[in-house]
């Protein structure tokens, strides 16, 4: 008995050892940004702007503006928690040539822009990139399509709840992070989460097209948090079920992909 209980303590000392470390390190889990911009749309015959931005808690941030002639509407890319703006010129490329403007920019802390990543910081991050579009370039907010993949979910969800667009689309991510944690923490970081991200609430808050993606094959988040952000939506929504895992179903399912994107675009 007392060999027992001695490793019934030592597994609850463990136990409080990981969850104070995963309290103090919280946001290593969340955020893994690379400040090599290795690629600019140039690489894949994209003409773009580079634009600087000041957010309203004076952080520097750094984005592309990519035109498409005679667009419809414009993208507003949030990408998900890992890399930089270099690591998604697939989506450029896939949106110029469905006939759509994109701005993507990146959070404090990723790429080129100033600070460290936070919660609240990267929403912030994402109205200067919105505030860009309406005021700079003119964008009405009926051509803005508010569009996040993985982190970037919750980002663009935020937006949609809080400013006027057009249409929002989810890609490949999770009701919250507290809902999404336990999938990846042995120990209970749903209670001990001092990140929210609950992109499900957002989405309920969001009077507007709504487009969710996602894979079963996903192995990061979960297929089951794609049908449950569906149902949170409104009326007017769209579930496009894709093939492949979390960082490439968009590519294996290529033409799926870009065709359910028409489609949703096309009746807006």
């Amino acid at each position: 008995m007392k060999i027992l209980k001695r490793i019934i303590l030592g597994f609850v000392f463990l136990l409080a050892v990981l969850t104070v470390y995963y309290i103090v390190n919280q946001s290593n889990y969340i955020y893994f940004p690379d400040s090599d911009v290795s690629e600019t749309p140039s690489a894949i015959g994209l003409e773009y702007e580079a634009v600087t931005l000041q957010t309203r808690d004076n952080v520097r941030i750094t984005g592309w503006f990519v035109p498409a002639e005679e667009s419809k509407f414009t993208i507003l890319f949030c990408h998900g928690n890992a890399g930089n703006i270099a690591d998604r010129l697939e989506f450029l490329k896939m949106f110029n040539r469905m006939g759509l403007s994109t701005f993507i920019f990146d959070y404090r802390g990723y790429g080129d822009s100033e600070g460290h990543p936070t919660e609240k910081g990267t929403y912030m991050d994402a109205e200067a990139a919105y505030d860009y579009l309406i005021r700079e370039r003119e964008v009405p907010y009926s051509e803005i399509i508010v569009m996040g993949r993985s982190l970037g979910g919750p980002i663009a969800s935020y937006i949609s709840s809080h400013f006027p667009v057009r249409a929002l689309i989810v890609e490949s991510s999770f009701t919250s992070i507290k809902d999404v944690a336990p999938f990846h923490m042995v120990i209970p970081a749903k209670f001990f989460s001092r990140f929210r991200y609950n992109t499900k609430e957002y989405v309920k808050n969001t009077d507007i097209p709504v487009m969710i993606i996602h894979s079963r094959n996903d192995e990061i988040i979960p297929f089951s948090h794609g049908k449950e952000l569906y149902s949170a939506a409104g009326e007017r929504k769209k579930f496009l079920e894709i093939e492949g895992f979390h960082s490439n179903g968009y590519l294996q399912s290529y033409e799926k992909y870009k065709d359910g994107l028409k489609e949703f675009l096309g009746a807006l």
